[in-house]
C-alpha cells in the first residue's frame, strides 16, 4: 500500500495523517507476522532510531484499532498483537513459539438470541490454538517436549 492511499485510508477513518501513524500502518501492511508492540516500535525505529516513541506507537495503535483499520490480537498471558489484514479471516496461536497465523474465513453460526440476552452481537471471530507446523515437527522428534 503507498503513502497516498494510507493517507486517504486514514482521512476516510478521521485520523489525522503524521509521519508516525503512516510508519505504523505501513510497518503493519508489509509485515503480516502479527508483530507486537514492541516489534512495531523497533521496526517503525530501525532506520531513524528518532522516528517516534513507544507511548506514540502505543497511541497510534489503539487509534489504528478503534478506527477498524487494524486488529488487536489478544493471546492470553502474552503481548497483544496487531493485523493490518482487514479480510475476514481466524487466528491459529502456537502454544509453544506463541506465533500468530492467519486462517481463511468460514462462517460460524451466531449463538442464538437468549444465550445472548440484551446484548447485540458484532461479530464471531475464531481463536483456535495448538502447535504450528514447525512445533509440530520438532514433538516428533522430541525437541519441543524438552523444551516446554
Amino acid at each position: 500500500m503507498d503513502i497516498s492511499r494510507i493517507k486517504d485510508c486514514l482521512e476516510r477513518n478521521s485520523l489525522r495523517f503524521t509521519r508516525q501513524r503512516y510508519a505504523v500502518m505501513a510497518f503493519l501492511v508489509e509485515h503480516n507476522s502479527h508483530p507486537t508492540a514492541a516489534e512495531i516500535f523497533e521496526g517503525v525505529n530501525g532506520t531513524n532510531p528518532r522516528s517516534t516513541s513507544l507511548a506514540t506507537t502505543y497511541n497510534n495503535l489503539h487509534d489504528l484499532v478503534n478506527a477498524g483499520l487494524i486488529r488487536e490480537v489478544i493471546v492470553e498471558g502474552r503481548a497483544a498483537r496487531y493485523d493490518a489484514k482487514c479480510t475476514l479471516h481466524h487466528h491459529f496461536v502456537c502454544d509453544h513459539c506463541g506465533g500468530v497465523e492467519d486462517v481463511e474465513w468460514y462462517a460460524l453460526l451466531n449463538p442464538e438470541v437468549p444465550f445472548l440476552g440484551k446484548r447485540e452481537l458484532r461479530e464471531v471471530e475464531l481463536t483456535l490454538r495448538g502447535l504450528c507446523s514447525d512445533c509440530a515437527a520438532n514433538v516428533q522428534c522430541g525437541r519441543v517436549r524438552d523444551a516446554m
